[in-house]
């Protein structure tokens, strides 16, 4: 353990230089982002070292490559350095209505598209300084499990390229906080006067002709597994890589989708569409703000938490 004479010896700067080794994953582009020469982050790193007593990283032919201890590191050193940070910014406090910073929220393009222009408008009027970049995200991984397809999001965050991620959890790992926004449930869209809304029965459905939003283009998707527990089948006529394309193709055409329902409701109008309840039951996704407990830490980021959560329950 660290006795008090050592600790008043370490300096705050080491865990700041490890942070960009850890982000780069090579010295040269770690010393240039803090404005250092290779050999002096070389030489700090050799105290860290010695301070952790863990060579921490080791070199390869295109960089370097964080040790085991390195990697159980990395987050409590990020929590310490945004508590620090926080601390620090306490003598002037975030204020939306001043503030000129640009967050960066991740969604999938359904979400994006069924409740930003309610946030813009928010913004427009409580921070009107404030800039967003919105990020378009997507599943990857096994089919089936929870976290798994949304695990490259969930690094982002910690890698802190997005503040803060819109997604279809219900359970987060231990770092992570998640907060609810609302429950999403899916409908069967077509566009308005086609004829499966006036019999929108579980046979004509899988008679029909299908489209699925699939980033990879796969035909199969939880509508699948859903039919395939009931013995039935149904043919995906065309996938489409976006949800907004899915509302493009559904109006020119006699495909049905299953899409959430929110997203239809919003751009109905727009695409002409229409809408009926899927003729089988499902379990609605919850809809919750995914954010790093080290960031929370952050004003900023807990306003634009606090801001989601207020717009999405005004919404319900």
């Amino acid at each position: 353990m660290l006795n008090p004479a050592h600790l008043a010896r370490t300096d705050l700067n080491l865990l700041v230089l490890f942070r960009a080794v850890m982000d780069e994953r090579h010295v040269g582009r770690a010393a240039a982002r803090l404005n250092l020469t290779p050999s002096a982050v070389s030489h700090s790193l050799g105290r860290l070292r010695d301070l952790l007593n863990d060579p921490l990283f080791l070199r390869t032919p295109k960089g370097v490559v964080p040790t085991a201890r390195a990697q159980e590191l990395s987050y409590p050193i990020e929590e310490i350095l945004v508590r620090v940070a926080g601390v620090l910014a306490s003598a002037a406090p975030f204020d939306p209505a001043t503030s000129r910073r640009r967050f960066v929220v991740g969604a999938p393009d359904a979400v994006l598209a069924s409740g930003m222009n309610l946030l813009l408008a928010h913004m427009a009027k409580k921070a009107p300084h404030i800039d967003i970049s919105l990020i378009h995200l997507m599943p990857g991984g096994a089919r089936g499990s929870l976290a798994e397809p949304w695990r490259s999001s969930l690094e982002r965050l910690e890698e802190r390229t997005i503040d803060v991620a819109m997604l279809p959890l219900r359970t987060v790992p231990a770092s992570f906080e998640l907060h609810r926004l609302y429950e999403e449930d899916f409908v069967v869209a077509m566009r308005k006067g086609h004829p499966f809304r006036r019999a929108p029965t579980a046979t004509a459905f899988c008679k029909a002709r299908h489209m699925l939003v699939s980033l990879d283009g796969s035909p199969v998707g939880f509508v699948d597994d859903l039919l395939a527990e009931r013995g039935l089948r149904r043919r995906v006529a065309l996938t489409v890589p976006s949800f907004m394309m899915a509302l493009a193709h559904l109006s020119a055409s006699d495909l049905i989708a299953v899409l959430p329902r929110r997203l239809v409701k919003a751009n109905a109008a727009q695409f002409r569409l229409a809408a009926v309840e899927l003729p089988f039951e499902r379990k609605a996704d919850l809809i919750g703000a995914v954010v790093t407990k080290a960031a929370m830490a952050d004003a900023g980021i807990a306003w634009l938490v606090e801001t989601l959560m207020h717009i999405s329950h005004q919404t319900r």
